[in-house]
């Protein structure tokens, strides 16, 4: 992984409260505001092209080592998944462990009532931290995930910012509004 993307706590000027989350995309991190012009920094990896979004969600779940269940449209566009799933109590899906592609902790992201089947994860594959890969969700290293799970709490505020503008949070991508209708 690139050094440059290893967490550490950096100046950063924003209105949002201690314990807000920010991620910017196009830079390839996320921010967990800590108040007095101070955010702990993570290299992130994020949506690859068309799978990226912007908005505004909570952190409503949070889980360690959780199951995976990739979405049908998942299923269709990547068919070398489908040998690595078996039933679980919630469907078709990976059992969580060291093997699973969300990782050792996840932050579930709803969007007031809705499941926006978005997370903030943990990696099997750290190489991927700082590129555009995942279908949307935002990845960080195990240790990472670990360290943020720890810190981030339920309810938590979670802003996404418009590659495009980043200095301000967009309304919610048609991708997501689609999947809360």
């Amino acid at each position: 992984m690139d050094p440059s993307f290893a967490r550490q706590n950096v100046a950063y000027a924003t209105h949002e409260p201690p314990g807000t989350i920010v991620i910017d995309p196009s830079s390839h991190y996320l921010y967990l505001v800590q108040g007095g012009g101070k955010a702990v920094r993570y290299g992130v990896g994020v949506g690859a092209e068309g799978f990226v979004w912007s908005g505004r969600a909570t952190v409503h779940s949070k889980q360690e080592w959780p199951d995976w269940y990739p979405t049908a449209e998942m299923l269709e566009r990547k068919p070398e998944i489908r040998p690595h799933m078996v039933q679980l109590r919630s469907g078709l899906g990976m059992k969580g462990g060291p093997e699973n592609p969300i990782g050792a902790r996840a932050l579930y992201l709803w969007s007031g009532n809705k499941d926006t089947l978005y997370r903030i994860h943990g990696t099997n594959e750290p190489w991927t931290i700082g590129t555009n890969v995942s279908s949307g969700c935002i990845r960080l290293t195990n240790d990472d995930i670990v360290d943020l799970y720890n810190r981030a709490r339920v309810g938590t505020k979670v802003i996404v910012l418009n590659t495009s503008a980043p200095a301000s949070a967009s309304a919610l991508p048609s991708r997501m509004n689609s999947l809360l209708r």
